[in-house]
């Protein structure tokens, strides 16, 4: 049964995230490194969504929707915010026409889902999807999929070929991480490594 995350909560558990999660921590520097610092009231809204979406970024506003009523736990709260941290540090460093160029959101679907742990080995045993060879790469694609889906009023199809088009320029792009973090400690070493990164370049 899902957890009714209620305002307080939510807002309380996302701070919570910015501040103990690996993932999260790594990408607030380096959205912060981009120019383009996140404020938690500015850039966070808690909200209730329809059906079972649990989060968004809306760029007309560089705004992420946490979906309250959808939100399972504080591990279902850190995955979601770093999905769409993701997205939202694609629109800082690209030009992303998330509107009308379905490509360019299929390669931001495609590496929130790659590197968000949205397809972690624990996440597919939990759907009970694995022992597919190449399995990762498959849930990333059928996750920006689905993704795509949710947010375009479009055909399978075409969000089908939009993802295969772009899929490994796209799924091999692991900025700001350097690698696929496929876990927490994976998170960790990449937070360390951009932070050794970013001083090195600062004293240049």
């Amino acid at each position: 049964m899902k957890l009714r995350f209620f305002m307080s909560h939510c807002r309380s558990n996302s701070a919570r995230g910015k501040v103990i999660d690996p993932y999260v921590k790594l990408l607030l520097d380096a959205m912060k490194h981009s120019g383009c610092a996140v404020n938690r009231e500015r850039h966070f809204s808690c909200e209730d969504c329809n059906g079972n979406v649990s989060g968004g970024f809306d760029a007309s506003v560089s705004q992420i929707v946490l979906c309250q009523n959808n939100i399972c736990n504080q591990a279902h709260m850190n995955r979601v915010v770093t999905h769409e941290l993701i997205h939202a540090f694609d629109h800082c460093r690209a030009h992303v026409d998330w509107f009308t160029n379905v490509r360019h959101l299929a390669c931001s679907e495609v590496r929130a889902a790659n590197l968000s742990g949205d397809c972690s080995l624990l996440n597919e045993i939990f759907r009970l999807h694995f022992g597919l060879k190449r399995h990762h790469q498959t849930c990333v694609r059928d996750r920006a999929i689905r993704s795509i889906l949710a947010v375009r009023n479009i055909s399978k199809e075409v969000a089908q070929k939009a993802v295969d088009e772009v899929f490994e320029s796209c799924f091999n792009d692991h900025e700001p991480f350097g690698r696929i973090p496929h876990n927490k400690t994976y998170a960790r070493y990449a937070h360390r490594d951009f932070q050794n990164r970013d001083r090195y370049y600062s004293n240049i």
